[in-house]
């Protein structure tokens, strides 16, 4: 058996969480190692850059593609890592987002913000709500206020306020889509607060949408008038993995690839780590960054409370398969940046984004690069089909849908086992009382407790070291 070393800090997680977390303890002063049992760093953040079909290179995302910038972190951090030239916002000329509507692609009207129209005219003349549809969402002027300040499903909310068919053609695919959650399971309270903070505040949603919309512009009028920092999506110009690349080369902390960690043993100081290389680590302190079943796993000697607290955060597993064509042969059949997909269209996809529409320097000139969803709540069928059967299924929704039937010139296939933590009622509730019953000395962070993008990653990652330092 090797000898054991020594750290006051040992960070067991190597996804956007871990890097984060490394880095914050780095501009502390305070020695950490960084532990990941999979051969690469990153998680789910993974770019591919693929050349050989002109003098510029197609950037694939096989997870996250952007972040946003109203959650501050992941672009102060990307700033930090001296990244923030190289930031990019998201093509403003073509922002528009349709949804499937009885098999066919259908603008969402102009001026929805989130689940809340704020335009009249587009909204009234769209076919995308019924006129008994609109006229129910008009009514969220006059419903009153919840009472009570308890969780409820995302669904339930939205039938209280807008309407079933609110729930079915809008926020199920916009909002549920970006948690690959289901409405009828999803906490409110942790994926979307700001929409209960409307309603209290303002007795509806309307008039809070509307506030907030004029609040944004007088905001946006006496700030810098730099794109980059007013667009709501924002990516590195080489791909989201450029911050992990970034992080890699600047983090002097002892770093560890292909080191899983099989148990953890308290000791005299902290907490001793068994590894599956065979040799051990001490740690005065540790941060479990990794998905909360592992976390669990991890814990359940030490904090069995703790542990059953975690394993009942379910997750899901999703994936996406990206497809690169010329455009002649497959004219862009969307002025906007895709296609979500409600669930109740029984489509074996989730929605499709047009990557080189969304953003620049996504595919050379004169070619289109798009990505399908699948997988989570909303398609499992399609996680279980072979790759030969799901890029078969995927060619004929593209041709379906969007009329798209050429050959691409090439498709990447990306897999995600276990890897979306569903954000059920209660889940706040549950999340707090994970951490009362961590044992001393061990902290938690990643996507699985206050928000699972990267900027929630990052600031979860802030927050434990803030906990390591005091």
């Amino acid at each position: 058996m090797q000898p054991t070393t020594h750290c006051p800090v040992a960070i067991i997680g190597g996804g956007i969480a871990g890097l984060s977390a490394a880095w914050y303890l780095q501009k502390a002063g305070i020695d950490y190692a960084l532990l990941e049992q999979d051969a690469r760093w990153g998680g789910k953040i993974c770019t591919e850059t693929v050349n050989g079909y002109s003098d510029a290179a197609f950037v694939v995302e096989g997870g996250p593609d952007s972040f946003i910038t109203q959650k501050p972190w992941g672009a102060a951090l990307a700033r930090e890592l001296g990244l923030g030239e190289m930031l990019i916002g998201a093509n403003e000329q073509l922002k528009q987002t349709y949804v499937l509507n009885k098999g066919k692609a259908t603008p969402l009207p102009d001026g929805v913000l989130m689940i809340v129209p704020t335009k009249f005219k587009p909204f009234i003349f769209s076919p995308l709500i019924s006129p008994w549809g609109k006229l129910r969402m008009g009514m969220d002027l006059f419903i009153p206020r919840r009472k009570d300040a308890g969780d409820e499903t995302l669904a339930e909310f939205v039938r209280r306020r807008l309407g079933s068919e609110a729930l079915d053609k809008i926020a199920e695919p916009l909002m549920s889509g970006i948690y690959n959650a289901e409405a009828d399971k999803q906490s409110v309270l942790a994926t979307f607060p700001r929409f209960r903070e409307l309603e209290q505040k303002y007795g509806s949603l309307t008039k809070g949408m509307l506030a907030s919309q004029r609040a944004r512009q007088q905001s946006a009028a006496m700030t810098t008038s730099n794109n980059k920092l007013l667009s709501f999506f924002v990516t590195p110009k080489a791909g989201v993995g450029a911050m992990v690349d970034a992080l890699r080369r600047q983090l002097t902390g002892e770093l560890r690839l292909g080191a899983g960690v099989v148990a953890l043993e308290p000791i005299a100081g902290g907490y001793r780590l068994h590894l599956t290389t065979g040799d051990s680590l001490d740690a005065g302190q540790v941060i479990l960054a990794t998905p909360a079943f592992a976390t669990g796993a991890l814990l359940r000697p030490l904090a069995p409370d703790a542990a059953d607290l975690l394993d009942g955060i379910r997750y899901v597993s999703t994936g996406t398969i990206s497809l690169a064509f010329r455009s002649v042969d497959a004219p862009n059949p969307l002025h906007g940046y895709g296609l979500v997909i409600p669930m109740s269209e029984r489509r074996p996809i989730n929605a499709i984004t047009l990557n080189s529409v969304k953003f620049a320097h996504r595919a050379p000139d004169g070619h289109l690069l798009l990505r399908a969803f699948f997988g989570g709540s909303r398609s499992p069928q399609s996680m279980e089909l072979d790759d030969a059967a799901l890029y078969a299924t995927v060619r004929r929704e593209l041709d379906a849908l969007l009329g798209i039937a050429a050959e691409p010139l090439f498709h990447r296939i990306y897999r995600w086992r276990r890897s979306n933590p569903q954000y059920d009622v209660g889940h706040l509730e549950r999340v707090a009382a994970i951490e009362r019953a961590l044992p001393p000395g061990v902290h938690v962070a990643g996507s699985a407790y206050r928000g699972v993008g990267i900027p929630d990653c990052v600031k979860s990652a802030l927050d434990a070291v803030g906990r390591v330092a005091a």
